[in-house]
């Protein structure tokens, strides 16, 4: 049986210059993901999107793994774009200014998606939610109509469309969606497999090799 391995980023650089850039604390995330992957067994195939935090993860985990497979990159794997679901928002001047700006950006991020995932204002957007959600399944799709018999793929993405492609197995709606988008972990792993039955989601958001490590290693955003 054939398995596709969806690996979230490790955390990216919120409080720096350039948010698309593993943090340290991503960049531990990303060798332990990659020591959990040698638990896993052999990974055949490689593939990210187009995001620097999800080529960095990915180069983290290959490393650890010591295997110099190209990667593949697909950019339709990429994250949902914040700028387009925070622009049609009022402008918040007070954002930068809050005294727990992760909290207030948090806050801010759920109203955007509440209307964006919505379908009540798809004009507004570059990318409608239902458009993100075709593009995650079409990316997927790709990659299990190359995959071999027993063979796995470890796909590095994001939590948006990690939560895109589960939203899908188990018919949630927009909300549904946006509750899996907030509970994904950094450097988690979920798992679907792939046979003469189709295609199942076995596993959703496994994070079992932070556990036991100091709690800042257990993030969100």
């Amino acid at each position: 049986m054939a398995v596709v391995l969806l690996v979230r980023h490790g955390q990216a650089s919120f409080d720096g210059p350039d948010y698309d850039l593993l943090s340290a604390v991503g960049e531990e995330q990303s060798r332990l993901v990659g020591r959990r992957l040698t638990q896993i067994g052999p990974v055949h195939r490689v593939v990210h999107g187009s995001l620097r935090r999800q080529r960095q993860t990915a180069e983290q985990c290959l490393e650890v793994l010591g295997n110099d497979l190209p990667c593949e990159v697909d950019e339709r794997w990429d994250e949902y774009d914040t700028g387009d679901v925070f622009g049609p928002l009022p402008a918040d001047e007070t954002l930068a200014e809050a005294a727990d700006p992760r909290r207030a950006f948090q806050a801010r991020l759920e109203e955007g998606l509440e209307r964006w995932t919505s379908g009540e204002h798809d004009a507004d957007y570059d990318e409608p939610y239902g458009d993100f959600h075709a593009r995650s399944r079409a990316a997927l799709d790709q990659v299990l109509g190359a995959i071999g018999r027993s063979e796995t793929v470890a796909v590095f993405t994001s939590g948006g469309v990690i939560a895109a492609v589960c939203a899908q197995w188990l018919n949630a709606d927009g909300a549904g969606w946006a509750s899996l988008n907030r509970v994904m972990v950094n450097s988690s792993i979920t798992k679907l497999v792939h046979g003469r039955s189709g295609t199942n989601l076995l596993t959703v958001n496994d994070h079992a090799h932070l556990e036991g490590r100091p709690r800042e290693l257990l993030t969100y955003r």
